[in-house]
């Protein structure tokens, strides 16, 4: 995993800071958490000529994979654009960001098959200040588009002329000063990245279409919700959002409680994991999605799990973690928190 360099705290960050302060009575570093990216299916143009005749999402700490079926509801093939927008990359957000992979273009590790045949995908990355595309411009100063990895920018190491141009640019941004006293500088523009194809749907079958690609898991070496940590006032907003985005119920915290007592420290060693997964393009089809499976892997059999499940149901035998529903049409993404010694 790969995480860039903290700036400065974003809300949760310093929330997070602020438990483990409580918690612990030391100082915490900001970047003990690492902030989770939004990534989700494949996304296309709205289309009244193509329904999802079913979808099996799998969403595991270390791989996402899902599983579509498509029915041409005509009597004519059908063509569209398929793309898979991996997360903007805003470099000078000052969290830091999980990412899987320290690859500089398809950082996610995403793979895609076609009826079980691998697909080769183009893949259309751009940087942005505001409005305007600087692609061109880092191009032609030979600086990576997304500048991870062993590909982190030096800043101190570039000829005076491109640093000056950069700045006046906008796309180096002023971020405090070294020990010596010199002006440090971070990247000022976002990275957009998607994986874009061509789907030609006959009318006379289905189409299988699978990808899988590892998730940007946030992570924090503490939890929030322990119950030393709820009673703080300083924490009351951050609790409340957490309860709000992750559907916590007083059943979990009951048994968050038990397991971790009401120590100030975090004696039981419990860590959270959070994954976000943006489900609302699934509502492009041609009606309703027939069929709809989600099954969640959190790792382990005794890490605690929640998220708001909206309209899926959890069936009555088998495993707790599968949710179904039929002509599913999703409404929200979905935003998993699981909790457990990782």
């Amino acid at each position: 995993m790969v995480r860039r360099p903290s700036r400065r705290p974003s809300f949760r960050s310093q929330a997070m800071v602020l438990a483990l302060l409580v918690a612990t009575g030391c100082p915490a570093q900001a970047n003990d958490s690492a902030a989770e990216l939004s990534i989700g299916g494949l996304q296309f143009v709205r289309t009244n000529d193509v329904a999802m005749e079913s979808e099996d999402l799998h969403i595991a700490l270390d791989r996402i994979s899902v599983r579509y079926q498509f029915a041409n509801t005509t009597t004519k093939p059908v063509t569209l654009t398929v793309a898979f927008p991996l997360p903007d990359i805003d470099l000078s957000e000052a969290e830091n960001i999980a990412l899987p992979s320290s690859d500089p273009v398809n950082f996610v590790d995403f793979e895609t098959r076609v009826d079980g045949s691998p697909v080769p995908l183009t893949i259309d990355q751009r940087a942005m200040v505001g409005n305007k595309d600087v692609s061109a411009l880092l191009r032609q100063l030979k600086l990576p588009l997304l500048p991870i990895g062993g590909r982190e920018i030096r800043v101190a190491d570039l000829p005076a002329a491109t640093r000056t141009r950069l700045v006046d640019d906008g796309l180096l941004m002023p971020a405090g000063t070294s020990d010596n006293g010199r002006q440090r500088y971070v990247p000022g523009w976002t990275t957009k990245t998607s994986a874009v194809r061509q789907q030609v749907f006959p009318p006379t079958r289905t189409v299988i279409v699978e990808h899988q690609y590892r998730p940007s898991v946030g992570s924090s070496p503490d939890t929030i919700l322990r119950w030393s940590l709820r009673q703080s006032s300083a924490l009351s907003q951050e609790v409340a959002r957490y309860r709000k985005e992750y559907c916590v119920t007083d059943a979990l915290l009951a048994e968050l409680d038990k397991r971790a007592g009401n120590s100030q420290a975090n004696t039981a060693k419990l860590q959270e994991r959070r994954i976000s997964y943006v489900l609302r393009t699934g509502a492009n089809w041609a009606g309703p999605i027939r069929s709809f499976r989600l099954a969640i892997d959190p790792g382990g059999s005794d890490h605690l799990v929640s998220f708001c499940p909206g309209r899926l149901k959890a069936p009555s035998t088998g495993s707790p973690l599968e949710y179904t529903a039929s002509d599913f049409k999703p409404e929200v993404d979905l935003k998993i928190l699981m909790i457990g010694k990782f």
